[in-house]
């Protein structure tokens, strides 16, 4: 393997301003950066097609009298990150963001091949800090009973989707909207290009009172504009279901959105009755209403374990970042955020910082577990995990599931997809991270209905 090897007189030194933050001078001497320039130089000549000149056939001084400059300056970046990435991975410096050129307004430089040349950059360290969690720790578990109001509205729901459906001519609470839905630019214009589907809204979906109470008494051919955020109180896979979209796309869209009613559906409730039972549940498995409301309660309950799984994490995530304090060099972090987005308006920067530094923190304590613990993360893991995503998108979009074989070729296409790919590995991260601390925590089991749970997540 390629190992980077210093010019003999290159001069490195690290500068320790405190515990958080040092800076880094890389001197260059010409003997320093001369043979990479020479080699680019004779690189650009042999490639070079200019007027008078064979083919590979430019005089490599020539070459220097025309482009030298910039081959120089684009040759000490080159040296420049090639130093800067090696000394940090053999001094094993654990820093934080990138390193940043400090600014020395008193240096001037000609860039004629004979400067000796001095740049100097910030870095900002990861602290040292001590963490241990023990059955001293204590966080809440919420063990999430069904209501009664929550199983009306689960049993509702059920029996209206096995029910007879209606055409009334205006619409009515509960009732479903089969519309088109177009995407409208900020004027209120068609947006060109945007988003324009034919969906079927679910009233009892629209969690905007005043949203809600527009679409009521619509017939067919009527509009109504609104806000699709607010309608559904931001929620994305809501969002991404309606509108055939991906959650992350959802969650970005700002769009109003036109409605134009198509038909007015009306679902009437199913009969609780032997057919009905045998229908849901296959024949003879319930045959009461006890049985029924019994058999509801506990798919429910067990998909109410995945919200309490959600509000655990969330415990852990505010109870660890608490427990386990630490500075961060936060005014150098600050400036490394504003050079990396330049968009980011000191305002943003300010409402923000707080949450990204806790995110930091949590990070530093996570990959602390994962190295202290030994904890790995294995492609099988990360290949199962993706694939049960994609799994979970393509169920939303089709009622005909893919077949394993099928599924397993769209992970391997997902995941050789570099952004995909590090996204999973750092969520099967999370879940070993989060698995360990509530594996030597105590976890307070509190029960809690199922209304009162939303009320609190919310």
């Amino acid at each position: 393997m390629f190992k980077f090897k210093y010019p003999q007189k290159m001069n490195i030194t690290q500068e320790k301003v405190d515990n958080l933050n040092s800076v880094l001078k890389i001197n260059l001497a010409p003997e320093d950066y001369a043979p990479r320039v020479d080699k680019a130089i004779k690189d650009h000549a042999k490639k070079a097609k200019l007027p008078g000149f064979r083919p590979g056939m430019v005089p490599a001084g020539h070459i220097k009298k025309m482009y030298g400059k910039s081959i120089l300056v684009d040759e000490i970046n080159n040296l420049l990150s090639d130093t800067l990435n090696n000394y940090i991975d053999e001094q094993k410096l654990n820093i934080l963001g990138q390193p940043l050129p400090k600014p020395d307004d008193n240096k001037e430089y000609n860039w004629d091949f004979a400067d000796t040349f001095e740049f100097n950059y910030e870095i900002g360290l990861a602290p040292e800090f001590d963490q241990e969690f023990t059955s001293k720790d204590k966080v809440t578990q919420y063990v999430i009973k069904v209501d009664d109001e929550t199983l009306a509205s689960r049993t509702k729901n059920i029996r209206r989707s096995y029910g007879k459906m209606t055409n009334p001519d205006v619409s009515a609470d509960d009732d479903v909207l089969y519309s088109q839905l177009e995407q409208l630019s900020p004027d209120g214009s068609v947006f060109e290009d945007g988003i324009n589907e034919t969906v079927s809204v679910r009233l009892d979906q629209v969690k905007d009172e005043v949203i809600k109470a527009s679409l009521i008494g619509l017939k067919k051919d009527d509009t109504v504009e609104f806000d699709i955020q607010k309608a559904y109180d931001g929620d994305a896979a809501k969002i991404a279901g309606l509108l055939k979209i991906d959650e992350d796309t959802a969650a970005d869209l700002k769009s109003n959105f036109r409605l134009t009613v198509k038909n007015v559906n009306r679902l009437e409730e199913s009969d609780l009755n032997q057919e009905f039972f045998d229908k849901l549940f296959g024949e003879g498995t319930v045959t009461t209403e006890e049985e029924f409301k019994a058999k509801i309660t506990e798919e429910l309950e067990a998909m109410m374990q995945q919200d309490s799984e959600r509000k655990l994490q969330d415990e852990i995530y505010n109870y660890a970042t608490g427990k386990v304090d630490f500075p961060l060099p936060d005014e150098f972090l600050k400036r490394w955020l504003k050079v990396t987005n330049e968009k980011l308006s000191d305002e943003e920067l300010a409402e923000g910082y707080a949450e990204f530094s806790k995110n930091l923190k949590w990070t530093l304590i996570a990959n602390k577990i994962i190295v202290e613990n030994n904890i790995e993360i294995k492609y099988e893991e990360v290949f199962e995990a993706a694939k049960q995503r994609l799994d979970a998108q393509f169920r939303m979009y089709s009622p005909q599931p893919l077949t394993d074989e099928q599924l397993g070729q769209y992970t391997v296409q997902y995941l050789q997809n570099k952004e995909n790919a590090n996204r999973t590995f750092e969520e099967v991260k999370a879940l070993k991270v989060f698995e360990y601390i509530k594996s030597v925590i105590t976890l307070d089991q509190k029960e809690i209905a199922y209304n009162e749970f939303t009320k609190l997540a919310n």
